[in-house]
């Protein structure tokens, strides 16, 4: 008891500056490996239409895209946040705190933390492991899962609702949305189920993660709500969940400009008259890429193009820029409905996960675990994947 009070005071502290040789190996390294890239790219569309091609698609996917998601995430977070206000997610969370047992080997104070990401975005699980009353549900080995569990269900509502609202007229993507979820769900388990076996290894299943929990409440049978009137929670709820929603759109920019405009550069190709500097020009690597992987990527996740292997790719850093290269996929056609199963659930359940993993078990002090968390995450992706495409198809079958 004393070594884990120990652990969690030292996790309080300030993290040290690391300090290295102001020019060393990865220097160069770091100098070669961006030098290639924009020699890759440069040699092929031209410098000057190089810069003006990443310009003009960082500028357009700001106008046209980011803003698109950030009205849904306004709209996405008012609406959660009066869920929250008003006891609703507290009724799910007593129907869903059953499963946790069986399917994730956690307490039912876990499904809290799936409602709250699927509401908001990863690192919001890591407001909860840091509360007393909920955290003394939990075993030392359970906690450094929760990363996993908040990351599976990451941005879950404005990645669905997003999918949703891209369906042209006449179609809908409810179901294949839906599909998305259940698919996230199952990628879910296994990503947590990997991860609880390694930390079962390092810490036992008998050391307990909290010491104390004072001045906490027990969040199963308590919630916290705002003061006054009805009318008044209600108007401060959507306000604030309105608010967390533009926090959010803010937040995506730098993913959304950076990420997607290097993934689109390296997925599209020029215009019939040749490379000109205009917006989503590129060089078309992924679709070689893809079609080289076709062989297992078609069968696996059911893409009818090589060029939608781009959005899981991109996923992996930012599922805000995944999102976005939706719309540009549907107008061209090469996506349609199983893809939107897809990628609703590869971009739930990975939700950017490689940009966010290493802060949030730093926060859980577990950052020695950060590796097995990836790896165990990665797997659960794919996995995610596979059963939203098996999935698909089945109810599919079924319909018809």
């Amino acid at each position: 008891m004393e070594i884990l009070k120990t652990q969690m005071k030292n996790n309080d502290l300030p993290a040290k500056k690391r300090l290295v040789k102001a020019v060393g190996m990865e220097s160069f390294i770091g100098l070669a490996i961006i030098s290639a890239i924009f020699f890759l790219i440069s040699s092929k569309m031209g410098m000057a239409n190089m810069f003006k091609t990443m310009m003009s698609t960082a500028h357009d996917l700001l106008l046209n895209t980011v803003f698109s998601i950030m009205g849904i995430a306004v709209l996405a977070g008012a609406f959660s946040s009066i869920l929250t206000e008003f006891g609703i997610i507290s009724i799910i969370n007593r129907l869903l705190s059953p499963l946790m047992k069986p399917l994730y080997s956690l307490p039912g104070a876990a499904s809290v933390g799936v409602l709250t990401t699927f509401l908001s975005d990863n690192p919001a699980i890591i407001s909860l492991a840091k509360d007393q009353g909920f955290v003394k549900y939990f075993k030392k080995y359970q906690i450094p899962a929760l990363t996993n569990l908040g990351t599976s269900f990451g941005m879950g509502l404005i990645v669905a609702t997003f999918m949703i609202s891209q369906a042209p007229e006449g179609q809908s993507f409810i179901m294949p949305a839906v599909v998305g979820i259940i698919g996230a769900s199952i990628g879910s388990v296994v990503s947590v189920r990997l991860m609880i076996r390694h930390t079962k290894k390092i810490y036992g299943i008998h050391m307990d993660a909290v010491t104390s929990d004072e001045d906490s409440f027990d969040v199963m049978d308590q919630r916290e709500i705002r003061d006054g009137g009805i009318f008044q929670r209600a108007l401060e709820a959507m306000l604030d969940g309105g608010k967390s929603g533009v926090e959010m759109g803010l937040s995506i920019i730098p993913g959304v400009l950076i990420v997607c405009t290097m993934v689109m550069m390296l997925t599209n190709t020029g215009s019939d008259a040749g490379y000109t500097g205009a917006a989503y020009e590129g060089i078309g690597l992924l679709p070689v890429i893809g079609q080289k992987l076709d062989f297992i990527i078609r069968p696996l996740f059911g893409f009818s193009s090589p060029q939608a292997i781009a959005f899981p790719i991109t996923s992996l850093g930012a599922v805000g820029a995944a999102i976005s290269l939706v719309p540009k996929f549907l107008a061209e056609g090469i996506i349609g409905k199983n893809e939107i199963a897809v990628f609703t659930a590869m971009g739930m359940c990975w939700s950017g996960y490689l940009s966010t993993h290493v802060g949030m078990l730093d926060a859980l002090g577990c950052r020695e675990l950060t590796n097995k968390a990836i790896i165990s995450h990665t797997i659960g992706g794919l996995v995610a994947g596979i059963s939203a495409n098996v999935l698909y198809h089945i109810v599919s079958f079924l319909v018809i």
